[in-house]
């Protein structure tokens, strides 16, 4: 249970476009969310518009209004940057400078932290990709940056580095500087084998081989699939092999009452005929979440609210 008085710090990720942080802020708070997540362009290209300082003075504002600490928000780094595979020396040095970029972009609307997929080995051997992340990273974080970046847990799929706590735990012990965290994903912990229906027992393991301070972030999402699939198919929360139960457990974990929570969950609809709608589940499963009470009507609320 959560302690007297403490609220639970929770929201999705949302959209970083027209009106960039101050957009991504008026989406959290339609959803009910008191943090966000967001990418500073496409994930997938290196298209980026310059930091519109009016529209972030907004943004700023309506969060001081609203409740939603600054310190709290998430960025997410682009998937294209790969810092696990230097084959080709180019494209090794433009993972860095990209990463390099999008920190200092951060740095400017004062986001805290950035989330961090580790990389991919592909044709190396998963040492050398461990290697190479380490030290790119060592290339790029210093002591006295002011955003942090945080390495996702992932699933295991294909070459991916990063899948278990010793992965994750042989970069940040390679990494110079202490200025560097994790992020738990549960969809990508259930994948990688990781059992969430025994969630102290996965805390403590943690603690064993990292440390609990180092997570700063946690993705709550539910798995499509078996546990140790190696997969990454988020699920909506409730409807996958993670369960609501556990879910809850997790986000209400007294351990982890001070670390921001992250819905990363599919759009209703995706999966559907009508392509023309697909809406967001957030501001429902955060209100699942909060109150402890699973809806198996989600879908047919959500696509009422939204008409």
């Amino acid at each position: 249970m959560l302690e007297s008085g403490s609220v639970m710090i929770i929201g999705s990720h949302v959209s970083f476009s027209q009106e960039q942080l101050l957009g991504s802020v008026k989406e959290a708070l339609s959803y009910g969310a008191n943090t966000f997540m967001f990418y500073t362009g496409a994930p997938q290209n290196t298209k980026r518009q310059n930091i519109n300082q009016e529209y972030l003075k907004q943004a700023w504002e309506l969060m001081q209004k609203n409740n939603i600490d600054i310190a709290h928000v998430i960025c997410h780094a682009p998937y294209i940057i790969n810092l696990a595979n230097n084959l080709d020396p180019e494209k090794w040095q433009f993972s860095i400078n990209f990463l390099k970029n999008e920190i200092n972009r951060c740095e400017q609307m004062q986001i805290k932290y950035m989330v961090l997929h580790p990389g991919s080995h592909v044709s190396l051997t998963k040492e050398e990709g461990l290697n190479n992340i380490v030290q790119a990273l060592n290339f790029i974080i210093r002591d006295d940056d002011k955003c942090m970046i945080l390495l996702e847990t992932m699933a295991g799929k294909g070459s991916e580095c990063g899948a278990n706590l010793d992965e994750i735990a042989y970069i940040l012990n390679g990494v110079k500087s202490k200025n560097i965290g994790v992020c738990l994903d549960t969809c990508h912990l259930n994948d990688a084998g990781y059992d969430m229906s025994d969630f102290d027992k996965f805390l403590n393991l943690f603690d064993e081989k990292i440390g609990l301070e180092k997570i700063k972030c946690i993705h709550i999402n539910d798995s499509k699939n078996v546990i140790n699939s190696h997969k990454d198919r988020h699920e909506n929360i409730g409807f996958g092999t993670i369960g609501f139960p556990n879910l809850v457990n997790i986000v209400h974990h007294p351990k982890l009452k001070d670390v921001p929570k992250i819905l990363e969950t599919p759009y209703i609809g995706e999966d559907d005929t009508d392509k023309n709608c697909i809406y967001p589940p957030y501001k429902f499963e955060i209100e699942m979440l909060q109150n402890k009470s699973f809806s198996k009507d989600l879908l047919t609320k959500i696509r009422l609210y939204y008409k």
